[in-house]
């Protein structure tokens, strides 16, 4: 989020768009299976080599959707001003599917007890993958599950709402990629700066973390951002709609 906020004096963007921007950035960065593949590249051979076009991946990919999405929205001459059908019904939608997310993260870590998540054991499988297939398998999870391509519209729909020029939107999309790729970035430097000898505990430590609360703290962020997109939704809908 401070990457967006460190941007508002030289493009003057509204703080509360960056604000909103930079928390659809960690919710969308955010990924326990995405994080899981990172910590087991670097602490798999060539470390740097795998986790750093790992990395690079998924900022192309998340760039590459939010300008498509952009893009599409200008084609199609989508109004997404607050109280417009197209941004009710994106908040609406978003709102509920967050919210299934949410519930379903907390059932299911509920209903598994101490077992570790279904997910992890397919990790070490994925990092066998030759790194071509293992990166576009990569860009295809980052943005096929429905609550984080809503995150991404709804990231589209807040620039195109902000009357922002090309020039702006093109940079605005970029520092929302690098926010959202922040997490991922943090172990890598890590490795990259420290050495994977010295990191080495410190990746063991974070990957048994993240299988014990990941599901958990996804839950909880995505039942937060239900809330937020219901209540914006919700007050799209006493407006007259456009």
């Amino acid at each position: 989020m401070s990457i967006l906020a460190n941007a508002a004096s030289s493009v003057s963007l509204p703080a509360a768009l960056l604000g909103e921007l930079g928390a659809f950035a960690l919710a969308v960065g955010f990924s326990p299976v995405h994080l899981g593949l990172l910590f087991l590249l670097l602490l798999g051979p060539h470390p740097l080599r795998r986790g750093g076009w790992f990395v690079a991946g998924w900022l192309f990919t998340s760039v590459l959707t939010v300008t498509l999405l952009v893009t599409i929205g200008h084609g199609l001459l989508l109004g997404m001003e607050k109280g417009s059908v197209h941004r009710t019904g994106l908040d609406l939608l978003g709102a509920g599917a967050l919210l299934a997310l949410g519930l379903r993260e907390l059932l299911g870590r509920s209903a598994a007890g101490d077992q570790p998540p279904s997910w992890t054991s397919q990790l070490d499988r994925f990092c066998a993958m030759p790194l071509p297939l293992l990166l576009g398998l990569s860009g295809v999870l980052q943005v096929i599950s429905p609550e984080d391509l809503f995150l991404y519209a709804k990231t589209a729909g807040s620039l195109l709402a902000s009357g922002l020029g090309r020039g702006q939107e093109a940079l605005i999309t970029l520092l929302f990629s690098l926010a959202s790729t922040v997490l991922l970035l943090v172990p890598f430097a890590a490795v990259l700066l420290l050495g994977s000898d010295r990191v080495l505990p410190l990746l063991k430590r974070a990957k048994t973390w993240l299988f014990e609360r990941g599901e958990l703290i996804v839950a909880g962020v995505s039942l937060l951002l239900a809330g937020y997109l219901g209540w914006q939704g919700i007050d799209g809908l006493l407006l007259p709609m456009s």
